[in-house]
C-alpha cells in the first residue's frame, strides 16, 4: 500500500487519509481516521467496512450507535432513509469496499 498515493479528507474535526484503488465499478480503500475524528456529513452510500486497527463508532441518524473494534466489520446498502456518520476518539484504520453492487434495486 506504500506505492498508492494518499488523499486527505478533513472532517468536522480531525482528518481521514484515504489510499484508494478503483477497479471498474468497485472502489477499495484503506482509510485512517485521526484521533478525535468526526465526519463532516451523513453518508447514505453502501459500504463493506472492516476495522483493521483501533475503533470507531458508526452513528445512524435514527440515534443507533455501533462501536466497531479490531476485527469487526459491517455491511450496508445505499440507505437514504437512515444515513450514518463515523467518529473515532482514538483513531483507527479501516478497509472499505464499495460500488454499484451495494445499491438497492
Amino acid at each position: 500500500m506504500e506505492n498508492i498515493p494518499s488523499t486527505e479528507h478533513k472532517g468536522e474535526s480531525g482528518t481521514a487519509i484515504w489510499k484508494t484503488l478503483q477497479y471498474n465499478k468497485i472502489r477499495v480503500r484503506l482509510i485512517e481516521y485521526s484521533e478525535n475524528y468526526k465526519a463532516d456529513h451523513w453518508c447514505s452510500v453502501g459500504h463493506i467496512i472492516f476495522c483493521v486497527e483501533g475503533e470507531f463508532i458508526s452513528h445512524l441518524k435514527d440515534g443507533t450507535d455501533y462501536l466497531l473494534t479490531i476485527g469487526m466489520s459491517y455491511q450496508t446498502t445505499d440507505d437514504k432513509e437512515n444515513p450514518y456518520m463515523s467518529t473515532s476518539k482514538y483513531g483507527c484504520k479501516l478497509f472499505v469496499v464499495d460500488g454499484d453492487f451495494l445499491k438497492l434495486t
